[in-house]
C-alpha cells in the first residue's frame, strides 16, 4: 500500500496512474475536497478571486480528460475547480481519498515508511510500503524583510483574496511575476494609486496573438535553443516593446531563462499611467518608501508578490536530498537517489509542460514501482541512473538564473523526452 499526499492537480495525477496500474493507495488530503490551490473555499489556497490560468486550457489540461468547449481558452479558477472535481469523479478517485486529514509525520520504518495523520484531533501511525509526496510548491510565502520599519498596511500575495482591501489606498506591491502583475491590474480599479517596485527585468509575453492563444503559436519545426531564443524575442519586441517603454527594466538575461510574465493589461496600465513603475526598495521609513533610484512615495499598503518556496514540513529535509540548496537533488526532480519508494510529485515547472506533463510523469512513477514490483530487470540499471543523476538540471542547455523559484525548472521538451523515455522502458 502507497501514500499520495495531496489532491490538487498533480496529487489527483498520482492516483490516477496507481489507480490505472492496479497499486493500491491511500490519498490523504487537508481540505474537505480535491483541487488544492485552485479551490478558493479551501483555507490554505493562494487563490484570488480574479485568478485566472496563465497558459491556454488545451495547452494545460489533461490529454484524457479535455475541458468543456464552453469553459474559456483562459479559465477562471472557478472553472478549474469544477474540472478537478470532474477528473476526481470520473476517474473514481474520491474513495481512495480520507480528506480533513494534515500529514504530520513520515520518517523511514524498516523497508517502509510510517506515516503520521490527524483528522479531528485524533493521530494514527500507519505503515506504507511507499509514499509519494504532491502537496504542491505554491503554498508557503517566500517572506521578504523590509529594509526598515512600515508604518502601514503590509500583507504577502498569499493573503490577497479581493481587490476590496485596495480601494482608496496608495498601494506599493512588490514583485513582478504573472501574481504580482495580475494583482496591480486589480487595484487599478480601486486604489487611490498604484506602484510596481521592480527589482530585475522581466520578459513579457501577451496572451494572445493574431487571436491566438500566445502558448499554441509555433513548436511544429525544432529550431535551435540560441536561434529560438533571438526569434522569439524579436518577435515580442516587435508586437509590444521592450520593458523600457514602460518605465520597467529590461531583462539583463535572454528569453526562456527565467519565467516569463504572461499578462496583456499590466502593459496597458503602465502605458496609461495607471500604474508606476518603480525600482528596488532602498529603505522604509513610516509610511516613506525609498528606491534604489532615490525617488521617495508614500504608501498605506504594501503587498509582497515575492513568491513562494518549497515546503515539505512533514518530513526531515535529510530524507529529501536536500543539502545547501534551494529544492531538494532528485533525478528528474522526482527520484531520490538512494530510497526506491520515495517520490516527489510535481515539484516541477516548465513553460508549456502543463497537467499533461506532470501526467506523465505521474505515470513514470506508477509504472516503476509496478515494474520493482515485477523485478524488472530493467530496475537495476534505473536505479544506478537516478544516483548518478540526481543532481543533473534538466535544463536544455538554457541558462537559467540562480533562483529558488527557478531550482526546479526544467526545459520541456528534454524533461518529457526523458519522462516518455522511461516509460516506454517500464512498459516493456
Amino acid at each position: 500500500m502507497y501514500a499520495v499526499i495531496g489532491a490538487g492537480p498533480m496529487g489527483l495525477a498520482t492516483a490516477r496512474n496507481l489507480k490505472k496500474y492496479d497499486i493500491p493507495f491511500v490519498g490523504f488530503e487537508l481540505h474537505s475536497d480535491v483541487g488544492g490551490l485552485w479551490d478558493i473555499d479551501n483555507p490554505h489556497s493562494t487563490m484570488y478571486q480574479s485568478a485566472h490560468l496563465i497558459s491556454s486550457k488545451t495547452m494545460t489540461e489533461f490529454r484524457e480528460f479535455p475541458m468543456a468547449d464552453s469553459v474559456a481558452t483562459y479559465p477562471h479558477h472557478s472553472e478549474l475547480k469544477n474540472y478537478f472535481q470532474d477528473y476526481a469523479r470520473q476517474f473514481g478517485l474520491y474513495e481512495h481519498y480520507e480528506f480533513a486529514t494534515r500529514v504530520l509525520e513520515v520518517e523511514p520504518d524498516g523497508d517502509g515508511w510510517q506515516v503520521t495523520t490527524e483528522c479531528e484531533g485524533v493521530s494514527q501511525k500507519r505503515y506504507f510500503d511507499g509514499v509519494l509526496i504532491a502537496n504542491g510548491t505554491l503554498h508557503t510565502p517566500n517572506d521578504v524583510p523590509l529594509p526598515g520599519a512600515f508604518d502601514g498596511e503590509l500583507m504577502h500575495a498569499n493573503t490577497y483574496c479581493s481587490p476590496d482591501i485596495f480601494r482608496d489606498k496608495r498601494v506599493l506591491i512588490v514583485g513582478c511575476g504573472n501574481s504580482a502583475c495580475d494583482i496591480a491590474v486589480d487595484a487599478v480599479h480601486h486604489a487611490a494609486s498604484v506602484d510596481l517596485s521592480v527589482r530585475r527585468g522581466y520578459y513579457f509575453l501577451p496572451k494572445f496573438i493574431a487571436g491566438k492563444p500566445t502558448d499554441t503559436i509555433g513548436g511544429k519545426f525544432k529550431l535551435p535553443r540560441g536561434l529560438k531564443q533571438r526569434l522569439d524575442a524579436r518577435l515580442i519586441k516587435l508586437i509590444i516593446g521592450s520593458p523600457s517603454d514602460y518605465g520597467l527594466p529590461d531583462p539583463d538575461y535572454r528569453l526562456y531563462e527565467s519565467h516569463p510574465v504572461i499578462n496583456s493589461l499590466v502593459l496597458h496600465h503602465l502605458g496609461h499611467g495607471d500604474i508606476h513603475a518603480r525600482r528596488d526598495i532602498k529603505a522604509v521609513d513610516g509610511k516613506t518608501v525609498t528606491f534604489a533610484d532615490g525617488d521617495q512615495q508614500d504608501y498605506d499598503l504594501i503587498l509582497m508578490a515575492t513568491g513562494y518556496k518549497l515546503d515539505y514540513p512533514f518530513i526531515s529535509r535529510a530524507h529529501l536530498n536536500w543539502q545547501d540548496s534551494d529544492a531538494p537533488r532528485l533525478y528528474l526532480n522526482v527520484f531520490h537517489p538512494q530510497y526506491h519508494n520515495l517520490f516527489m510529485m510535481g515539484m516541477v515547472e516548465a513553460a508549456g509542460l502543463g497537467w499533461e506533463g506532470r501526467n506523465e510523469q505521474a505515470e513514470m512513477v506508477a509504472l516503476y514501482i509496478r515494474a520493482r514490483q515485477q523485478k524488472k530487470a530493467c530496475v537495476a540499471g534505473f536505479d544506478q541512473l537516478k544516483k548518478e543523476q540526481a543532481s543533473q538540471p534538466v535544463d536544455g542547455g538554457f541558462q537559467y538564473l540562480k533562483l529558488a523559484r527557478m531550482a526546479y525548472y526544467v526545459h520541456k521538451d528534454s524533461y518529457r523526452q526523458a519522462v516518455l523515455g522511461h516509460i516506454e522502458q517500464f512498459k516493456k
